[in-house]
């Protein structure tokens, strides 16, 4: 499989097309989305693209970074972070070009040139949730991943299983707890949890990369799991556990009209110990705590229904781009569709590249691809 190129969208001068990658962002995942941004900002291709990052710090500023990729790598013991600035960025329309403005105080603001695609590197709310998304819809700026919808739909799990479920999709028994019901009736809570059976996986509904999610194993862990998932989201998905090994399915848009294309699934294998589940930190900190095995080590008709599965969930939520599609594989042959990411973690190391890299296309080569798309779609009604 080989990727294109961006000729065709770039810009009348002949130049090379802008891209702006935008990282960091007022999320619990902002650490994971600096990491995955030094993964891009390395490997891209530097002949073909312009590269100007942006990061967003925390209090939502955005600013001009330090270009050294080598400072936004994740350890245990210093989490990545952008830090706000005296300097502001603005991304505005002007003179019919999308351009970069710095402001300062008492400074006469600085146009940085315009930029033909912004890559949101942005993991979690106000970032992958359709908000950013957004604000470049309102300034009529292409951007990598899918729309605003696909985006708010795809960040939502209570949401998310209502369009799988009414896309035919298989999905585990959940209950979804707003804040209202947990303030004025957590015992009736208590007793919807209850009729799901323990364990039980208690999940912010609106968050990301592990954050916040707990398994229980009997009510007397309940209350402690929802309060610790309340920290990230007053808003809960709370799953019944299911048996079966976790498979995951890359998915990339298809050019034009053609359908989504599907990598080679994959199996998670987290290595013994403290992990019960596939974690943050199994995830990101600590070296061999997962491991990917791709293809997965399972019938070869699984794996085609896999492909399938993951194609039709990318088109149930409206998806563009890419998206990571996950499922349970039970014992009996089942396949239970477990979410969709519509911004998967991106490093060069992450689950989504891995498997592209598995099925021919490398990371280099994916990154290319995703301008590629982004550069050639149409903006608006997103």
């Amino acid at each position: 499989m080989s990727a294109g190129t961006a000729e065709s969208a770039t810009p009348a001068e002949h130049r090379r097309p802008r891209v702006a990658v935008l990282f960091g962002g007022r999320s619990s995942e902002h650490a994971v989305s600096c990491v995955t941004a030094a993964g891009v900002m390395g490997a891209i291709d530097k002949s073909k693209y312009d590269v100007v990052p942006i990061g967003i710090a925390k209090s939502g500023q955005w600013v001009i970074p330090s270009a050294d990729i080598s400072q936004w790598s994740l350890s245990a013991s210093a989490l990545p972070e952008v830090l706000p600035s005296g300097k502001t960025v603005t991304l505005a329309e002007v003179g019919g070009a999308h351009q970069l403005i710095v402001t300062a105080p008492n400074a006469v603001p600085e146009e940085l040139g315009s930029v033909d695609v912004v890559f949101p590197l942005l993991h979690g709310p106000w970032g992958e949730d359709g908000t950013v998304q957004g604000l470049l819809e309102l300034s009529d700026t292409r951007y990598v991943g899918a729309g605003v919808l696909a985006s708010a739909v795809g960040m939502d799990k209570h949401f998310m299983k209502v369009v799988f479920e009414a896309a035919g999709l298989t999905v585990g028994p959940y209950v979804a707890v707003t804040d209202r019901e947990w303030i004025n009736d957590a015992e009736a809570v208590r007793k919807r949890v209850d009729r799901l059976g323990f364990p039980v996986f208690v999940k912010p509904a609106r968050a990301g990369s592990s954050m916040g999610i707990s398994k229980v194993d009997s009510m007397d862990g309940l209350d402690a799991a929802i309060e610790e998932a309340r920290r990230h989201d007053l808003k809960l998905v709370i799953e019944a556990g299911i048996v079966g090994r976790e498979i995951e399915c890359a998915v990339l848009e298809g050019r034009g009209t053609a359908a989504p294309r599907t990598s080679m699934p994959g199996e998670i294998a987290v290595a013994p110990g403290e992990h019960e589940f596939y974690d943050f930190n199994a995830k990101y900190v600590e070296d061999g705590a997962a491991a990917l095995s791709c293809p997965a080590d399972i019938p070869d008709e699984a794996i085609a229904r896999v492909r399938e599965l993951a194609a039709a969930a990318f088109d149930a939520v409206g998806a563009e781009g890419l998206s990571r599609v996950d499922f349970f594989y039970t014992p009996v042959g089942e396949l239970i569709i477990n979410e969709i990411n519509t911004m998967p973690g991106f490093t060069p190391k992450s689950m989504y590249p891995q498997m592209w890299a598995a099925s021919g296309l490398g990371y280099a080569e994916l990154i290319d691809e995703l301008i590629y798309l982004a550069l050639n779609r149409k903006t608006g009604l997103r």
